[in-house]
C-alpha cells in the first residue's frame, strides 16, 4: 500500500493503518509527502524503512508499484495523483471530495477506465451500515416517492483553521493555479451534501444527479471562498435537496438530516444521533447511527475489495454529484457576499469571528425548507438558478 500525504487528515489514515490489529493483512510500501518529516507519525514511518518521496511521480518513476494507493492530500491534488496511481498499476482509495471540478471527475473516470482498475472515494457514511441499510429500504420503495431531503451542519471554526495551510478558504491554489473551491460544502460538510445524493441514487453504487441549483454563499472570515452556504438543488427526478452549512455560527449545531417521502419521514440528529423512520401509521424503525461504523471502515472495505472483488459502492460516479452541485453553487454566486459588519462578533478564546444570529437563521430555514433570501432575512441575497443539464466544465458549465 502507498500512503499519499501523512499530515492533516492523512495522519488519521496512517494511524488507522499502524493501529490495525492484523498488520499482516497489508504492508506500507511507500509514502508520498514533501513534508513527511513534519508529520506526528514520522518516527513510526522512519522505522518502516520504505521509500519516502516528495511527489507521486517520483514513487512510480522508480519502477515501484503498490496494490492500493490511499490518497489523503489536499483537494487540488486528489485527481492528478489518482491518475498517476492508476497509470502506475494501483487501485485507488481517494479521500473526499473527489476533487474541485466536474472536468476533473470526468478525467478521473477516463483514467480509471483506461487502467482497468477501480477507484473508491472515501465518504465514510457511504460505507456505514446504517446508511446502506436505509438506502436499501429507499430503493425497495418502503417509504414511497422521495419529495424533499434537507441537511444542516453548523461547526464553528477559528482563525487557525484557515491559517493551517496554503489552500484553506481559497477558491484556487495560489502556487499551482488549480481550483480548490474550499468551503463547508466541499470540505468539512461535503459528507453531508454527498449523503443526500447517495441516498437518492437509482442503484446501490450510484447517486442522484443534480439538475439545477440555486445557492447563497457568505463569509465572515477574511477568506477568498465562503464559510457559510445554503442551497437548493433539484435532482434529475425532481426531488428537492436543501443544504445548510457554516463555520461562522456562534453555536455548534450537531449535524442532522430530514428526508421527506410520500409515506414516511426519516430523520437523523433531530432527536438523537440515530437514523429513524416514522411512517404515517406511526410505525418506527431505527437504523442506528451512521457513526456506529468506524470512519476508517472505508479502508477495510478497500482491502476487502482487493481480496474479494464486488461492487464499488462509492466510486467517482457516486461522488461526482457533490462535485457538480458545488460547481453549480459557485456559478450561482460568482461574487461571495461578506456578512454586514454590524453582524460580526469577535472572540479571543478561541480567536474566532461569528455572525450573530446565524445559527438561529439557518436552523429556521432548515425547519421551514427555505433559503435565507426567501425567508426575507435582511442580509440575505439570492443567487441565480443554474441549470446543470449537460454541465461538464467549471466555471460556466461547458468549455464553450
Amino acid at each position: 500500500m502507498l500512503m499519499v500525504a501523512i499530515g492533516g487528515y492523512g495522519y488519521h489514515y496512517l494511524k488507522a493503518l499502524l493501529d490495525e490489529p492484523q498488520p499482516s493483512r497489508c504492508r506500507i510500501v511507500g509514502v508520498v509527502d514533501p513534508m513527511a518529516r513534519l508529520s506526528r507519525l514520522w518516527p513510526a514511518v522512519s522505522l518502516l524503512r520504505v521509500p519516502v518521496c516528495a511527489t507521486i511521480e517520483e514513487f512510480y518513476g522508480e519502477g515501484r508499484t503498490a496494490d492500493l494507493a490511499v490518497i489523503a492530500s489536499p483537494i487540488h491534488w486528489h485527481v492528478p495523483q489518482a491518475i498517476v496511481a492508476l497509470a502506475g498499476g494501483s487501485l485507488v482509495l481517494c479521500d473526499k471530495p473527489l476533487g474541485a471540478t466536474i472536468q476533473e471527475a470526468g478525467a478521473l473516470i477516463e483514467a480509471r477506465d483506461r487502467s482497468g482498475h477501480w477507484v473508491m472515494i472515501g465518504y465514510q457514511w457511504s460505507f456505514s451500515s446504517a446508511i446502506l441499510a436505509l438506502k436499501r429500504d429507499i430503493l425497495a420503495g418502503l417509504f414511497g416517492r422521495p419529495i424533499r431531503l434537507s441537511t444542516l451542519c453548523c461547526w464553528p471554526r477559528d482563525f487557525s483553521y484557515y491559517a493551517r495551510n496554503d489552500w484553506a478558504g481559497r477558491l484556487s491554489h495560489k502556487a499551482t493555479g488549480r481550483w480548490v473551491l474550499d468551503s463547508p460544502a466541499n470540505n468539512a460538510m461535503a459528507h453531508h451534501l454527498h449523503n443526500l445524493f447517495f441516498l437518492l441514487g437509482p442503484e446501490p453504487h450510484l447517486s442522484a444527479r443534480p439538475r439545477s441549483v440555486q445557492a447563497e454563499l457568505y463569509r465572515a472570515y477574511p477568506i477568498e471562498s465562503c464559510d457559510t452556504a445554503a442551497c437548493r438543488v433539484v435532482t434529475d427526478h425532481g426531488v428537492e435537496v436543501l443544504f445548510y452549512a457554516s463555520h461562522a455560527t456562534e453555536r455548534t449545531l450537531a449535524s442532522r438530516f430530514r428526508l421527506e417521502f410520500e409515506h414516511a419521514v426519516v430523520t437523523c440528529g433531530e432527536e438523537s444521533g440515530d437514523v429513524v423512520s416514522m411512517d404515517r401509521k406511526g410505525q418506527r424503525k431505527s437504523y442506528g447511527s451512521p457513526d456506529d461504523t468506524p470512519q476508517f471502515h472505508k479502508l477495510v472495505a478497500a482491502l476487502n475489495h482487493i481480496e474479494g472483488g464486488g461492487t464499488v459502492f462509492c466510486g467517482p460516479e457516486a461522488a461526482m454529484s457533490q462535485t457538480l452541485a458545488v460547481n453549480g453553487m459557485h456559478d450561482s454566486v460568482p461574487e461571495i457576499r461578506t456578512f454586514p459588519v454590524e453582524l460580526l462578533r469577535n472572540e479571543s478564546s478561541p480567536d474566532r469571528v461569528y455572525a450573530e444570529g446565524l445559527d438561529e437563521t439557518l436552523l429556521r430555514c432548515y425547519r421551514e425548507a427555505t433559503l435565507p433570501a426567501e425567508a426575507e432575512v435582511p442580509w440575505a441575497v439570492a443567487g441565480r438558478t443554474v441549470s446543470l443539464a449537460g454541465y461538464c466544465h467549471f466555471p460556466g458549465g461547458s468549455p464553450s
